[in-house]
């Protein structure tokens, strides 16, 4: 069917080309016979002066051919209706000499009987093929929403509801989002059940979460449980160049959703179109504000006996207009965030189905070995530790597999063995890493050291693998936040103790900036401040129409600037002391360990154990006296919490 659709537009296409050029060679052809053309009088003069060789005519045609003695051509026009031989003799012209001679030929065709059509057809035709050209061209445009002038079409894909795809057997880790939709369903399929009792469905649906948390495939997932047409457009689709396009598509896609209701509309990345009004540039007369007072309108003018959910998605509400999710449009958000380690046992069982998997494979140590990880991640881990499968020749997908794969998506890239480092830079590379392992297990609150390496990966020449004991919701204390610190600046010092503080190189500037900004966000965000008390210091200005923080509102005084600057000074150095109390403490132990690095190159498991055990924790009270206290056994990371730390890189 679709090859028979190729051939025939590119006949079609064939026929207007020909007739271009046709039209195009005639043209130029009358143009260039015009430019060589004589006046009859010139033509009778040449005729008395012996200058012609021929003269060719035609019976009832006005224009003659005239070959002069020399075998040139040119072009004549009759100035009457009578014939070129009655002409002749009334200059008399005489066609022969005396002695009988003959002067030059004068050959007259008779007028063929369809010489008249053939003309009517010539003049016809160039306007016959302008006005098929320009119909057939429009016909292609309104008939399909892909073409050139389809600017008013919507181009959102229609899903059959006949067939479902998706369903909420295919999507794990979302329970309560799925359940605030099984409303939505129920409504769809039994829209009586609501009426009954007075009840009105919201007409939007509004799921806020992080990329990759699967707004899209939550919402597919509705469309397949509940058997009705799916329309997916995403919001940059609306807006065009051409003022008012973005309005027409609007109403085109919701006069489609009306022929096939009930159906769900989903818009991904609604906040393309859907940013606060009057924030942006480009006035009242922007067409992205003017797509966004269609959609309102639209929404607003549907029927109550219409059932059309509009399903939205966005990573940022806090730009949206607040007219967009007033009650009414979009009057129910649905959170979805990154799954808690029960949800992301589901997710992984959801994406390793028909998949090959040995039987060391354990889904639930995978699942506490990815904290913070979000649908699309962990679907990349299975995909990364399947690629990885395939590349060792093995026939099914292992533990170690999905182990580095975890490490591969959290760190950015594969491991880079064929890096070439020298001894000096091994060495100095192992105390870094060993510095942030040991300050981690000797700091109280820090999170485990599940592992140590100094195997460049990424853009980092080593790293340290911290994962947090369980789900912490974001929720973090000063304690937690001192520990980061510390553990932060123990690569550094590590170097500093070893090799002395002229030899201490810039593998710790990533450390630095992280230093700088924890310390500067718990005295002017969090309010973990003794000396300034809980007040947050400065307000991020932001442009609605770029998304994006531009400055910071400064609403305190120089005085106080300069106590935060000394709270963080001194956050900062309290961490840098505790740090170097650890390290002097425990200093064979991070000669052990960078020694181990250099011999194995990576260090986990028992081994990696047997080494921080021996580490002395530095123990903080509250009245901040300090003592040593040996650090008890288990520092293997068997649980899994809100984020993953970054390796620490060295």
């Amino acid at each position: 069917m679709g090859d028979n659709r190729w051939l025939k537009n590119s006949f079609v296409y064939l026929i207007i080309l020909v007739a271009a050029l046709a039209l195009f060679f005639q043209y130029f052809g009358q143009n260039s016979a015009q430019s060589n053309e004589k006046g009859i009088a010139e033509v009778i003069a040449d005729a008395q002066a012996g200058r012609i060789s021929e003269i060719q005519a035609q019976a009832g045609e006005e224009q003659i051919i005239v070959t002069d003695a020399n075998g040139n051509k040119y072009r004549s026009r009759l100035e009457s209706t009578d014939s070129i031989m009655s002409l002749l003799a009334q200059y008399n012209v005489p066609l022969t000499e005396e002695s009988g001679e003959t002067r030059f030929v004068v050959n007259v065709d008779p007028a063929p009987a369809w010489g008249g059509l053939l003309s009517i057809f010539t003049v016809l035709l160039p306007t016959l093929l302008l006005i098929g050209f320009f119909v057939f061209f429009m016909r292609q445009a309104q008939g399909s929403n892909n073409q050139a002038l389809s600017f008013g079409k919507s181009r959102a894909r229609m899903f059959a509801g006949d067939k479902p795809t998706v369903t909420f057997a295919d999507v794990a880790g979302q329970e309560e989002a799925k359940q605030d939709l099984t409303e939505v369903v129920e409504f769809l399929k039994f829209p009586d059940k609501f009426v009954a009792l007075g009840a009105r469905i919201p007409r939007g649906v509004l799921m806020v979460g992080p990329p990759g948390t699967g707004k899209t495939l939550l919402s597919r997932a509705v469309a397949g449980e509940a058997g009705v047409p799916f329309f997916s457009i995403s919001g940059s689709e609306f807006v065009e160049m051409f003022v008012g396009v973005g309005a027409s598509r609007v109403r085109d896609l919701f006069d489609q959703a009306k022929r096939n209701a009930p159906c769900i509309v989903f818009i991904d990345e609604i906040d393309a179109v859907g940013r606060q009004r009057g924030a942006g540039l480009g006035g009242s007369h922007d067409e992205r504000e003017q797509t966004l007072n269609q959609i309102l309108v639209e929404m607003d003018g549907f029927d109550t006996n219409t059932n059309v959910i509009i399903i939205a998605a966005t990573n940022r509400p806090d730009v949206l207009d607040p007219a967009l999710i007033r009650p009414g449009r979009f009057d129910r958000q649905v959170v979805l965030d990154a799954p808690d380690v029960r949800g992301r046992t589901e997710v992984l069982k959801v994406h390793v189905k028909g998949k090959p998997l040995s039987d060391d494979v354990n889904m639930e140590v995978i699942a506490r070995q990815t904290p913070g990880f979000s649908g699309a991640d962990l679907m990349n881990v299975v995909n990364e530790a399947a690629i990885l499968a395939a590349r060792r020749s093995k026939k099914k997908i292992g533990m170690s597999e999905l182990q580095d794969s975890i490490e591969r998506v959290a760190l950015g890239g594969p491991e880079r063995r064929s890096r070439v480092m020298t001894d000096r830079q091994k060495l100095v590379v192992a105390y870094h890493e060993s510095g942030h392992a040991i300050v981690g297990a000797g700091m109280p609150k820090a999170n485990p050291v599940q592992k140590v390496t100094i195997i460049p990966r990424g853009r980092a020449g080593g790293y340290t693998l911290f994962l947090p004991d369980d789900d912490t919701l974001n929720l973090r204390s000063i304690a937690q936040f001192k520990a980061d610190l510390a553990v932060s600046l123990g690569g550094r010092l590590a170097e500093e103790i070893v090799f002395g503080t002229s030899e201490v190189t810039t593998g710790a500037s990533g450390d630095l900036v992280s230093v700088t900004r924890t310390a500067r966000a718990m005295v002017t965000r969090y309010g973990m401040s003794e000396r300034l008390g809980p007040l947050v210091f400065g307000e991020k200005e932001e442009l609605i129409f770029l998304g994006r923080e531009i400055s910071e509102q400064r609403n305190y005084s120089d005085e106080v600037a300069r106590q935060i600057d000394e709270e963080v000074y001194q956050l900062a150095n309290e961490a840098y002391e505790n740090a170097r109390q650890i390290l002097l403490t425990n200093r064979s132990v991070l000669d052990d360990m960078a020694n181990a690095l250099l011999e194995v190159e990576t260090l986990d498991g028992e081994r990696l154990k047997e080494l921080l055990n021996r580490v002395v924790q530095l123990s903080i009270n509250l009245d901040g006296k300090e003592n040593g206290s040996k650090l008890d056994g288990n520092v293997t990371a068997s649980s899994s919490g809100d984020k993953m730390n970054p390796p620490l890189p060295a």
